[in-house]
């Protein structure tokens, strides 16, 4: 199983509901087994400055890859980069 995580913030809090709607296409593309998009709760006791978590699951390298590769992808990428400040992905091997 692959975990795909990605940590996002906005150009400033009024954006951080903007963002994550337009991140909400995502959750169509087919191949994912959990797929979620939440806000950050800002407990941590060093550092809060993301604002959205992507969080979805893949069977394997190949849907992941299958799932970047959708064109629903590539649309939801044009459409928020503009909206969003940062973006940090993680993409690692769970459930060993």
């Amino acid at each position: 199983m692959i975990r795909h995580i990605v940590f996002f913030t906005a150009e400033g809090p009024e954006r951080v509901a903007e963002v994550k709607r337009g991140l909400a296409p995502l959750g169509t593309i087919p191949g994912s087994r959990v797929f979620e998009i939440t806000e950050n709760l800002r407990v941590d006791l060093y550092e809060n400055k993301i604002d959205i978590v992507v969080y979805a699951e893949f069977e394997d390298e190949a849907a992941l890859a299958a799932y970047k590769a959708h064109p629903t992808y590539s649309a939801t990428t044009a459409a928020v980069k503009p909206k969003r400040e940062k973006r940090f992905a993680a993409d690692v091997r769970g459930g060993e």
